[in-house]
């Protein structure tokens, strides 16, 4: 028996427009699914209707979803609950928002056993909770046990959810962009640990995911969703090497960033100069003794690992760092530390563009209220003048205008982000950070928006370039800065750090890059 089989699966809007419809595959033990497709393909609306569940204003319309010999949704109340986890486990994109802050982590492993196998006796359980903990490369000891949340990297987070979801032996697991957040040496453990966890104990996996070259890496076969329909589905070195679909062949022609062109230029005069940087968080310092510089019109890439220090520095550049200390200039002139410090004209001209857009976006405000606001703010717009100067951002951003009246809940991960750097872009900044901005978008998506800061760049804009992705950096950048530990341990062009590192810690970020 198939531990997965789909059928004829349908989702209708409250308006009964379909999202996904004639939905049909089946999956093996230990086969890995790579589901791929645009922003708005019907993806995650795919990977939630598996666990019986659809977001509000759609409903389940037809089908059937077959886990072991069960249809998941014939199931509810109780039958449904022990159903999600014990049959079919969850791994979504944010382990921030999906753990509860609130518990230790020990205490949400137990509960996951308590509630889904109160059949096991005490000493069982402990001994799956350390295999678990063992299979996905965590430590079992009690103080790491015993730290909440906040307290672990993002790699550490989201291996604890592949433990949360592993530790009920599932029949079928989703994953929904599991790795959009990770650097390059974090994705690679946790996707060896994925598939081992996958092989070892004969789980079906679906993995939802707009990185071709993670599921080149992963996936035994791969189904393209394009307007909620299979386009088609491939075993993996099938599809890579010869798409039949021209939606397919347009994915893979996008996921081909091309290298930005090393041209020789007359030197730009530098934008911001930052000397010495040292960050603390608690007293701790997180960063020290960085120091940089960036040139009008220049792409400047900063890559590490998670805890690097990545973030803290752009945070500190924006003037978002509590315990921050160094030397800041900007245009020629001082730039204070503190955000507080600055003139108006400083903070219109510095636009920082945040990872997670659905936490950097008010959701009470629709997409023209939230553009709407820095425009009413650093220039003065009404009325008609300001309606046209949203449309325009959205079209900048290959928005249609018709989202202008739309809440961020209603936005795929891709459009919430676009609308982000459209906030951003109507500020008509000379300087925007970007912390890890492309990692939620789809690879026709991402190849816009790069195209986009290109051209941004070649208008005089400078960017600074918070990315765990190097084929990103590669495609974008002019020079690049390596952090670990929050100090410097190598910078230059993009070329000649890539194509000859120095350091043996660009070498191994190099060597886990996909």
């Amino acid at each position: 028996m198939k531990p997965l089989r789909v059928e004829h699966l349908r989702v209708q809007l409250d308006s009964g427009r379909d999202v996904i419809a004639q939905i049909n595959f089946e999956l093996s033990a230990g086969q890995i699914l790579g589901l791929v497709g645009e922003s708005g393909s019907g993806k995650t609306t795919l990977a939630t209707a598996l666990l019986g569940h659809v977001r509000k204003g759609a409903q389940l319309t037809d089908g059937r979803v077959i886990v072991a010999g069960a249809d998941v949704l014939s199931l509810h109340g109780e039958a449904l609950r022990k159903a999600r986890g014990g049959l079919v486990a969850y791994i979504p994109q944010d382990p921030a928002m999906a753990l509860n802050p609130a518990l230790r982590i020990l205490r949400q492993l137990h509960e996951t056993l308590a509630a889904h196998a109160p059949q096991l006796s005490r000493a069982a359980r402990q001994q799956r909770l350390r295999e678990t903990l063992q299979q996905v490369g965590l430590p079992d000891d009690e103080g790491f046990l015993k730290r909440f949340a906040h307290q672990l990297s993002g790699g550490q987070q989201q291996r604890v959810l592949l433990a949360l979801a592993f530790i009920l032996r599932p029949q079928v697991v989703v994953l929904d962009e599991p790795t959009t957040a990770l650097d390059v040496t974090t994705q690679a453990r946790f996707l060896a640990s994925l598939r081992q966890l996958c092989k070892s104990q004969g789980v079906a996996a679906v993995y939802v995911s707009h990185d071709l070259a993670v599921v080149k890496s992963l996936a035994d076969r791969v189904m393209v969703l394009y307007a909620g329909r299979v386009v088609e589905c491939a075993e993996t070195a099938q599809l890579f090497r010869q798409p039949s679909h021209p939606y397919s062949q347009r994915l893979l022609a996008a996921a081909t960033l091309a290298a930005r062109p090393s041209t020789v230029l007359a030197p730009q005069p530098v934008l911001l100069a930052v000397s010495e940087l040292a960050v603390r968080y608690a007293g701790r310092p997180v960063v020290e003794g960085v120091s940089l510089h960036v040139h009008v019109g220049e792409c400047l890439a900063l890559v590490g690992e998670s805890g690097s220090g990545k973030s803290s520095v752009s945070r500190a550049l924006v003037g978002l760092a509590q315990e921050a200390c160094g030397q800041l200039r900007f245009a020629g002139e001082p730039l204070s530390l503190a955000v507080g410090g600055r003139s108006a004209e400083q903070r219109r001209r510095i636009q920082y563009i945040f990872q997670n857009p659905l936490r950097a976006l008010n959701p009470r405000h629709t997409v023209a209220q939230s553009l709407a606001t820095p425009l009413r703010h650093f220039f003065g717009l009404k009325g008609a003048a300001l309606r046209q100067r949203i449309e325009q951002a959205l079209i900048r951003v290959a928005l249609p205008v018709s989202l202008a009246d739309t809440y961020p809940g209603s936005l795929s991960g891709g459009e919430r982000q676009r609308v982000a750097i459209a906030r951003a872009l109507v500020c008509e900044p000379r300087l925007l950070i970007c912390d890890e901005i492309t990692s939620a978008l789809d690879v026709s998506v991402q190849a816009s928006i790069l195209a986009l800061l290109r051209g941004l760049q070649d208008e005089g804009m400078a960017l600074l370039f918070v990315t765990h992705d190097l084929n990103v950096v590669r495609a974008v950048a002019d020079r690049v800065l390596v952090l670990k530990d929050g100090r410097l341990v190598e910078q230059g062009a993009v070329t000649e750090v890539f194509q000859q590192p120095r350091a043996a810690y660009t070498r191994q970020l190099l060597e886990h890059s996909l």
